[in-house]
């Protein structure tokens, strides 16, 4: 999180999207002995109605107050999407404030009482993608959707995880894009800055795909995975907040081919005894997947 605890954010995110805008996509003929894969300073600085040397102040972190005016230019020359110019936005209205103290996140026992009765693979998470509770249809369907695991850390480390997404490029660039938009502005947060920095030094994915800045929603949306067992699954995702953590579920089209591969797998996992991980409170200290 170097760029994030450099103080200057702004400039590290404006630099990072013009680097990814070629002169085709902003209207400017390719020219020659381009020294950089994207825009111009210069180039971005007319194309948003701004000086050259107003938009190098920015991008150093010499001028930290920018008008909204000049940000809605810039977030038009850079081609951001709504989730992109609310975060840039964001950037400029950020200010400094005393680091905060790591917060365990709770499950509500209702959410555990929840769980246990939803017959579709079902878990909740925390503000970094920690599992903090599942239900036992939701470890049959991904042994690394226990309590204790990352699914950030699964998808880019686990070899077993990347078989189970069809679209393994995909899946990476939206988990890593939604944690930074889940950071935000907190960036002294200790356990993003724990697991930013551990996947820095294991990931080259991450950091190919952390140094792109790219900022997305994850919530609801439809993905296709293959089970070893019952093989691919269609499924419908939703993310439901709950307090201060998040319920998420899978579920098919009823009465789709995904739907009885889904029932089949609940009945093949039935017998199987959810065991003192599944049901182990998030709260409670137990060993955590290194």
């Amino acid at each position: 999180m170097r760029d994030e605890q450099s103080g200057n954010r702004l400039g590290s995110y404006l630099r990072a999207r013009r680097e990814l805008v070629t002169p085709a996509q902003a209207g400017l003929p390719p020219g020659g002995n381009r020294r950089v894969p994207g825009l111009r300073r210069e180039e971005v600085a007319l194309l948003a109605g701004i000086s050259p040397d107003y938009y190098l102040r920015l991008e150093r972190g010499r001028d930290k107050n920018p008008s909204p005016q000049v940000l809605e230019s810039l977030a038009r020359v850079l081609q951001l999407d709504d989730v992109e110019r609310t975060y840039l936005l964001g950037l400029a209205a950020a200010r400094s404030r005393a680091p905060r103290r790591k917060q365990p996140e709770h499950v509500p026992a209702r959410v555990h009482q929840l769980l246990a009765h939803l017959q579709i693979p079902a878990f909740v998470e925390g503000r970094a993608f920690d599992v903090l509770a599942s239900n036992p249809l939701a470890v049959a369907l991904s042994p690394r959707l226990r309590p204790g695991e990352n699914r950030l850390r699964s998808l880019l480390l686990d070899p077993e995880e990347r078989a189970f997404h069809q679209d393994w490029a995909k899946a990476t660039a939206d988990f890593v894009a939604a944690l930074r938009t889940t950071i935000g502005d907190d960036t002294d947060n200790p356990r993003f800055v724990e697991l930013v920095g551990e996947l820095a030094l294991s990931s080259e994915r991450f950091r190919t795909l952390w140094a792109r800045q790219d900022v997305r929603s994850l919530d609801g949306g439809t993905t296709t995975v293959h089970h070893p067992v019952v093989g691919d699954l269609r499924l419908h995702r939703d993310k439901l907040p709950v307090d201060d953590v998040i319920l998420v579920l899978y579920y098919p089209d009823k009465d789709s081919d995904s739907d009885e591969k889904l029932r089949l797998l609940a009945s093949l996992s039935s017998t199987a005894s959810a065991g003192p991980a599944h049901d182990r409170p998030a709260d409670d200290p137990g060993p955590r997947t290194p």
